[in-house]
């Protein structure tokens, strides 16, 4: 998800779920050491719950980090041992950790030492040719003597040469049998599950396996099916906003970040998912992609966008 659960995007969606944790995207330890902090680390308080996902694989890099997110607010730390790509692959870190579970082990209990909140790990079922369920098993064993105790799992297994991140999240055939044996075998810990879950049915039928799902594209493609989120699985009784009342809501916040300087575009294309499937969601789609990335936009771009819905 990197470039797109950026806080712009987060804010977007907590509008339409007040409790869904939300996840940055992946930030590497040296962004955060070495680069522009409060570009990557600033948010707004509205996001919380908010889980800040570190990639990195030096322990002492990763302690540092994790005090840095934990003195800015983030509500959870965690470790990405997922992530295909060869950039991620020679900055040694994301999914070809799988294969050092001693060493993520030591990165967690690194983080641990310093912060107080959670520390969790996303990852996949396997990589290249160790796929088997012993080889996941004892992964996540090893991790979790470390204090882990929340296993976020990418029900593929990632191919580290010869296919592309894309092919990665297509071609690897999705197991999540694989997931829920780890969940059988290990109930004392949080297992949560990831990949290709593309409806909140599916959500909930998975949830009689494991402890929670995480959604990523689908979500961002298509936001609004996480309006009943808070009453399907959090029982809430709180209004659900309607798409053109979550653009209202979402007015006050483009008044303030056009005033500091930041992009019509910067923030709505984040949105243009939250019409899909109504008559004249692509000519609103196509009028905002067209008109919001001018440099001079401002936020009556916007307001004359909804005249396509109308």
């Amino acid at each position: 998800m990197l470039d797109w659960t950026d806080r712009h995007e987060r804010f977007f969606l907590r509008l339409i779920t007040q409790r869904a944790l939300l996840y940055t995207e992946m930030i590497t330890t040296g962004a955060i050491i070495h680069g522009d902090r409060s570009r990557h680390l600033d948010y707004n308080q509205e996001e919380h719950p908010v889980a800040i996902q570190l990639g990195g694989s030096n322990p002492e890099d990763l302690a540092v980090c994790a005090k840095i997110a934990e003195d800015y607010g983030y509500d959870e730390i965690n470790l990405n041992v997922g992530c295909p790509s060869n950039r991620v692959q020679s900055g040694m870190f994301g999914a070809c950790l799988m294969a050092k579970p001693e060493l993520v082990a030591e990165c967690v209990a690194a983080m641990k030492n310093v912060v107080d909140i959670p520390v969790t790990v996303k990852h996949r079922i396997g990589i290249d040719e160790n796929e088997s369920i012993e080889e996941l098993f004892k992964f996540v064993e090893v991790v979790a003597k470390s204090g882990c105790n929340t296993f976020i799992a990418h029900a593929r297994k990632a191919w580290l040469k010869g296919l592309s991140p894309k092919q990665n999240r297509d071609i690897p055939p999705l197991r999540y049998n694989v997931v829920h044996e780890l969940k059988q075998a290990m109930p004392q810990l949080e297992i949560l599950i990831n990949g290709g879950i593309s409806d909140l049915e599916t959500a909930e039928e998975q949830m009689k396996h494991v402890d929670g799902v995480m959604m990523g594209r689908e979500a961002y493609h298509n936001p609004y099916m996480l309006s009943e989120v808070d009453h399907r699985f959090y029982q809430s009784d709180k209004k659900i906003l309607t798409r053109f009342e979550i653009i209202e809501a979402l007015y006050p916040y483009i008044e303030k970040e056009l005033s500091k300087g930041v992009r019509l575009h910067s923030v709505t294309r984040h949105i243009l998912g939250l019409f899909n499937g109504l008559p004249g969601a692509k000519k609103w789609r196509r009028y905002l992609s067209e008109n919001a990335t001018k440099r001079e936009a401002e936020i009556e771009v916007l307001y004359k966008s909804l005249d396509c819905l109308r």
